[in-house]
């Protein structure tokens, strides 16, 4: 278990009363499977990239807020429907491809079972929620419990998404933490005053820690961690 996340959430000054789970890279692994279509989509258009190099430059970002940086790098503007025929495509192929990260159903299964509510906040349309979802059976489960960049104002790295998503529960943004895998997430988090455990299965959390997350490493740990932090708050 991580020492630093379970000293961030014992540290809480308030009761923790909602956990608000990223989807992207925390509950399904689309991450890979995103990058490498929008690579293609963009080298198509003239910019060659594979999917690290789209992995480096757009992690967390929305799809509205990449188009106006894909535009500057072309010195064009889109075709007028590449958002919505790239967004269709990402909806098939993930609703075909897309697999659950590991431990992410049980992280679900045990937030529920320790009482404390919990939602799902995401730059993903709510087209590409339910299809990365659906395709696991999640679909009822997550029912009224998802958030998308579509609903707000503004996507992360705002905090209008996880504001949303404690209002909706009618909880203070400090009884809520926050479960996130980007720098912009992590932002979001700090700018909306809520706790961010950075979720970092490939690296030592160092950038999410520099950010104000505290780092753990595995969704198998977060149940303890929860468990541990309501030992204290209740």
């Amino acid at each position: 278990m991580s020492r630093l996340a379970l000293q961030a959430l014992r540290q809480r000054s308030a009761s923790l009363r909602l956990v608000i789970f990223d989807c992207d890279g925390v509950l399904v692994d689309s991450e890979p499977i995103v990058n490498r279509v929008v690579a293609e989509e963009l080298t198509a258009l003239g910019w060659a990239m594979t999917g690290e190099e789209s992995h480096q430059r757009f992690l967390g970002l929305s799809l509205g807020t990449m188009v106006p940086l894909i535009e500057a790098a072309l010195r064009r503007a889109l075709p007028v429907d590449w958002e919505r025929d790239l967004v269709a495509r990402l909806i098939t192929v993930l609703g075909q491809e897309v697999p659950l990260m590991p431990g992410a159903a049980e992280a679900l299964a045990a937030t529920t079972q320790l009482g404390l509510p919990w939602r799902i906040a995401s730059n993903s349309s709510h087209a590409e929620l339910h299809a990365k979802l659906g395709r696991h059976g999640l679909a009822t489960l997550v029912a009224g419990r998802l958030h998308s960049h579509h609903d707000v104002a503004q996507g992360k790295p705002a905090p209008d998404l996880l504001l949303a998503a404690a209002a909706a529960e009618q909880v203070a943004p400090e009884a809520c933490v926050v479960i996130e895998d980007s720098m912009p997430g992590v932002r979001a988090a700090m700018a909306a005053r809520m706790t961010c455990l950075g979720f970092c299965p490939h690296d030592d959390g160092t950038t999410l820690r520099a950010a104000g997350a505290a780092p753990f490493h595995s969704l198998y740990d977060l149940p303890d961690l929860l468990r541990a932090a309501l030992e204290v708050t209740r």
